[in-house]
């Protein structure tokens, strides 16, 4: 009968135990990549909208106290640090007026917001980000040309240019990116266009930035409609009203795009910037037909 032989030390008594240690550390390996991903998966339910353009698109309309009260489902992407709101950039809140860490009133964008969540479904949420510089011409988000526009602009706009670190397409992007982390992007809207208002390649530049955005963020076109508003109607005697006819032109280059109209929308005493009902009007505007073109009906 052979002796027993004991089995060197730190050597595992039988083969079974190894396969054993092997296993559970594949399985430990498995779960901890699980958890991971599950962590980082973007939520489909959480709809992000990007948002950017000029004065109209920062603020135009005073802000009411029936503005103040909003679903809590229609969230906004702080731009900034703000400790007087309590916000750290970066990080998702209620979207409660004003949308910008910096702004003073509402826009479009308040109301998009709150036509959207009225209508999607109970377990989809809105987000939206926002980058708007008042007074630009749409060069400035030009992503390989912008800063030949910036250094030609006055000192007060060059202090805003600054203030999203000297690039306000990067920053877009930048905080688009932290957005992709917990949802997905679903449409892109802008307003501008009061500062290009005789400029007749405004639609192939827009299209060049839609363009940009769309390659950046690994998104695909057709699935990412983009919304043009109107400049102040004619009917509202508005400033820059006849830059409407190029903005017509958009959909030629931009198949995926829709121009929002302005019509019966109110506007301020500048007959340039949307005042308080207008603001809301046109928000609604620009809602409806994301909802329309995204395949939901309006309730």
């Amino acid at each position: 009968m052979p002796s027993f032989v004991p089995p060197a030390a730190g050597r595992p008594n039988l083969p079974s135990d190894i396969m054993k240690t092997q296993l559970l550390s594949c399985s430990l390996a498995a779960l901890l990549l699980f958890g991971t991903y599950a962590l980082a998966a973007p939520d489909p339910n959480f709809h992000i909208y990007l948002c950017f353009g000029q004065s109209n698109m920062e603020s135009g309309g005073k802000m009411d106290e029936i503005d103040r009260t909003v679903d809590k489902r229609f969230q906004v992407l702080a731009d900034f640090d703000s400790t007087n709101r309590g916000w750290k950039k970066g990080q998702w809140y209620d979207a409660v007026p004003p949308l910008a860490a910096k702004g003073r009133g509402i826009c479009m964008v308040d109301y998009f917001g709150r036509t959207m969540v009225a209508s999607l479904p109970q377990i989809v949420r809105g987000g939206v980000v926002k980058v708007s510089v008042p007074g630009c011409k749409i060069e400035l988000f030009e992503k390989d040309s912008y800063t030949n526009y910036a250094a030609t602009v006055q000192p007060w706009m060059k202090n805003m240019i600054k203030a999203y670190d000297g690039n306000p397409y990067q920053y877009l992007l930048d905080q688009a990116k932290v957005a992709q982390k917990d949802g997905v992007i679903k449409g892109i809207l802008l307003h501008q266009g009061e500062s290009n208002p005789n400029d007749k390649e405004w639609p192939n530049k827009v299209k060049g930035i839609y363009d940009n955005l769309i390659k950046d963020l690994n998104l695909k076109a057709e699935e990412v409609p983009f919304l043009a508003g109107e400049t102040v109607n004619a009917e509202q005697q508005g400033a820059c009203a006849g830059f409407n006819k190029i903005m017509a032109e958009l959909p030629k280059p931009l198949p995926n795009s829709y121009v929002i109209s302005s019509a019966g929308c109110t506007s301020n005493p500048d007959h340039m910037h949307f005042n308080s009902a207008g603001s809301r009007e046109f928000g609604k505007r620009y809602g409806e037909k994301m909802l329309s073109v995204l395949g939901y009906k309006r309730r």
